[in-house]
């Protein structure tokens, strides 16, 4: 579920900076065609990117630590049936949303098929012509609707010269797409001014094929005075469903220069970061060696150089990173791992707030057996980081390393995953 909600918010993010980056850089340019390939792909990458996960490795100018397996805690967690956590909520919700646009969605299809189905249908220039009187100037997927239909009327010609462009662009489709993302993101506002950038789009091209074959003063006059036209179904492009003014201004407006396409380079950028802040997990490359086994312990070569006595432990001796004997909990792990079992909780702050991940911590295992240092190398919060270094501060004495047959001090590295259940 914390999965789902993470995915969602990233991705969500992704959409925002989409469409706030074609609204700042793009919107007054009249390059509609790569306005809506741009527009297009940067939706299909927002899925994308948030699904996706590289780890990209850096070099660790110290050695690994002896690492143990990996100890899981959580899984036995039993939560309250009868109570729902602040996630579960936020999800519920979330689906109440889903459902209530997927009807939506689906409503509106059949609803218009259903309306077409009732209409009259005509063949026209190699295009579907349904005639009903209900029908607002419009297209849809291969029809073009007009509540009637005389083609010897300059104004009529004109319409479906701007509806043929839709049929011919499929601009549908990129309707279609955009209402399933709607029911991905119904909570986020930017998704609508994404619907709302791509129509505008797709009218601006459609104003282009009309205004190529008549007068941009004659074409302007006509929408003027379809101003007062209904709204279709969201699957529609419907003739007059934009801001006049604004299509006006935009047919009015000088084409952009080629140089201004420079501007689309910018994607470029505003993608990778995208990618870098959700795909990427920055990991020391020790980390990158992939999963143990349960109950085996990360073998390290021995040699001169892996000897490593960084700091000094509490006795004043040299603290070494990998010895030839590694030091061993009393009674083996079974016992180290019966031992975690009992004393591990998984904290209530962390509960509540769904904090799950991996918390590594660091230790000593000193010459006598004895714990100490024991630090956090990397934290997850909600109190099991406190937890973990609680746990192991008050863990029995082990067995202590040992290098060419003496007794020293040797750090550890024990990673605690944090999992609700």
């Amino acid at each position: 579920m914390n999965l789902i909600l993470t995915y969602l918010i990233e991705a969500s993010i992704c959409v925002g900076i989409t469409v706030l980056f074609y609204r700042l850089v793009l919107s007054g340019l009249t390059f509609f065609t790569l306005n809506r390939v741009l527009l297009i792909g940067m939706l299909m990458l927002s899925f994308i990117i948030p699904s996706l996960s590289f780890q990209i490795g850096i070099t660790s100018f110290s050695t690994a630590e002896i690492t143990l397996p990996e100890f899981l805690v959580g899984n036995l967690v039993n939560q309250d049936s009868s109570s729902f956590t602040w996630q579960e909520i936020v999800f519920l919700t979330y689906l109440a949303g889903v459902v209530f646009m997927s009807v939506y969605l689906i409503l509106g299809y059949f609803t218009s098929q259903r309306r077409i189905g009732k209409s009259k249908l005509l063949r026209y220039q190699n295009y579907w012509i349904a005639v009903h009187p209900e029908f607002i100037p419009a297209s849809f997927f291969d029809y073009i609707l007009l509540p009637d239909f005389n083609p010897n009327r300059a104004e009529q010609r004109q319409i479906i010269l701007h509806e043929s462009v839709h049929v011919r662009l499929k601009h549908s489709w990129d309707l279609l797409l955009i209402q399933f993302a709607k029911i991905i993101f119904w909570f986020n506002p930017l998704i609508y001014q994404f619907e709302k950038s791509l129509r505008e789009v797709h009218e601006y091209q459609a104003d282009r094929g009309v205004t190529s074959a008549y007068s941009k003063k004659e074409y302007s006059g006509l929408l003027l005075q379809l101003i007062t036209r209904g709204q279709g179904w969201h699957f529609m492009n419907n003739f007059n469903q934009f801001q006049t003014k604004k299509r006006i201004i935009m047919m009015s407006k000088p084409e952009s220069q080629k140089k201004e396409m420079r501007r689309f380079l910018l994607a470029f950028p505003v993608l990778a970061a995208l990618f870098f802040v959700f795909s990427c997990e920055i990991t020391p490359e020790e980390e990158m060696e992939g999963p143990m086994m349960a109950g085996e312990v990360k073998e390290v070569k021995i040699g001169p150089a892996n000897i490593n006595a960084r700091t000094l432990a509490k006795d004043g001796d040299p603290i070494f990173d990998v010895v030839e004997t590694q030091p061993a909990p009393q009674g083996g792990m079974e016992a180290w791992n019966a031992y975690l079992s009992q004393n591990l909780t998984y904290p209530a702050q962390a509960k509540s707030a769904g904090i799950e991940g991996t918390v590594i911590v660091v230790f000593v295992v000193n010459t006598d057996g004895s714990i100490s240092d024991v630090e956090v190398l990397r934290g997850i919060g909600g109190g099991a980081d406190q937890e973990a270094v609680r746990v192991v501060e008050n863990a029995p004495n082990w067995i202590s390393g040992k290098q060419k047959d003496n007794p020293v001090n040797t750090r550890m590295r024990l990673p605690i995953r944090f999992k609700l259940s």
